[in-house]
C-alpha cells in the first residue's frame, strides 16, 4: 500500500501542477493580448486594421508616431506629465507622511474615526467631485495650470498614502524617538534621520503608486486645462480625432498614444516591482 501510495502521490503533484501552470499561462495570455493587440495597431497602416480577414502582423510602421509629433504638441505633453506626475508624488508623500505621523502617534479623541473617514472618502466618485473642484480652483485663480491639476490629483491620492504610512510609522518603536528627543533632536531632525529611512520602502512604494497614477489620469488634465503649456499626453488622446469623421476613428494613432503612455510605466514597474511588493507587504504586517 506504502508503494502504491508513493506511486499516486506525484501523479497527483504533477498533475495539480500542471492544472496551476495551465491556468497561469491562459491569465498571461489574457492579459498579453491586449497589449500586442495595441503595439500591433500602433505600428500598422490605417488600412491594416480594417482588413478582413484580420492582418495579425502588418508591417511594422513608424508613421503613425510621426503623425502624433506633428499632430499634437507632444514633447510639451511630455514634459507637462513629467511635472504632473513628480509634483503630485512629492506633495502626496510630504503630506501624507505628516498626516500619518499625526495619526500614528498623536491620541486624541476621534483619531481613528477620522482616519476610516479619510480612508472612505476614496469612495467618492472622481466624477462627482468636478464641479466642486472647479469651482475651488476657478476661486483659487489655478485653472489652466499644473499646479492646479497637481493640488487636485494630490488630494485624491493621499487618503490611500495616509492610510499606508500610517502602519509603516508604528512599527518603529516610539522609545527610539523619545531617545532623540532626550539627546536634543528636533521634529524635522526625527523625521529625516529616524522614521524616514525606517519608513523608506512604504514611502517608495507609495511614491510610484502614485506617480503612476498621476502620469495615467485623464479627467482631471482634461476637465481643467485648456492651453498647450498646461495639458498632459494623457489628454492627447482626445485631440487625436482632428480632422477624422466619426465613422472613421484613427485607431492607429489612438493606439500610438497608448504605447507611448504605457511603454514608460511598464519599464519603471519591471525595475521597481520588488520594491512595491516589499513595501506593500512591509506596511501590511504589524
Amino acid at each position: 500500500m506504502m508503494v502504491k501510495g508513493q506511486a499516486i502521490r506525484p501523479a497527483r503533484f504533477k498533475s495539480g501542477s500542471l492544472a496551476v501552470y495551465a491556468g497561469f499561462a491562459l491569465f498571461t495570455l489574457v492579459i498579453l493580448v491586449p497589449i500586442y493587440w495595441m503595439l500591433r495597431s500602433s505600428l500598422a497602416n490605417a488600412a491594416d486594421l480594417i482588413k478582413l480577414p484580420l492582418v495579425y502582423f502588418p508591417s511594422p510602421t513608424l508613421k503613425n508616431f510621426d503623425t502624433l509629433v506633428t499632430q499634437v504638441p507632444f514633447f510639451q505633453y511630455v514634459r507637462n506629465s513629467l511635472i504632473f506626475a513628480l509634483g503630485t508624488t512629492l506633495v502626496t508623500l510630504l503630506v501624507s507622511f505628516l498626516a500619518a505621523y499625526g495619526f500614528a502617534r498623536i491620541p486624541f479623541p476621534g483619531s481613528g474615526i477620522l482616519l476610516w473617514a479619510l480612508v472612505l472618502s476614496m469612495a467618492l466618485p472622481d466624477v462627482g467631485t468636478i464641479v466642486p473642484l472647479y469651482r475651488v480652483l476657478k476661486d483659487l485663480h489655478l485653472l489652466d495650470k499644473i499646479g492646479g491639476i497637481t493640488l487636485v490629483m494630490s488630494s485624491t491620492l493621499a487618503p490611500f498614502t495616509v492610510w499606508v504610512l500610517v502602519s509603516f510609522i508604528k512599527q518603529v518603536p516610539y522609545e527610539i524617538e523619545e531617545a532623540a528627543i532626550i539627546d536634543g533632536a528636533s521634529l524635522p531632525r526625527i523625521f529625516w534621520y529616524i522614521l524616514a529611512p525606517v519608513t523608506l520602502p512604504g514611502l517608495v512604494t507609495m511614491g510610484l503608486i502614485n506617480f503612476i497614477n498621476a502620469w495615467n489620469n485623464l479627467l482631471y488634465p482634461l476637465s481643467f486645462t485648456t492651453s498647450p503649456s498646461s495639458k498632459t499626453l494623457s489628454v492627447s488622446i482626445t485631440e487625436v480625432f482632428a480632422g477624422y469623421s466619426p465613422w472613421g476613428k484613427p485607431w492607429e494613432l489612438i493606439m500610438a498614444v497608448g504605447v507611448t503612455m504605457t511603454v514608460p510605466i511598464v519599464i519603471l514597474i519591471l525595475f521597481s516591482q520588488r520594491a512595491i511588493v516589499r513595501g506593500l507587504v512591509g506596511g501590511a504586517i504589524k
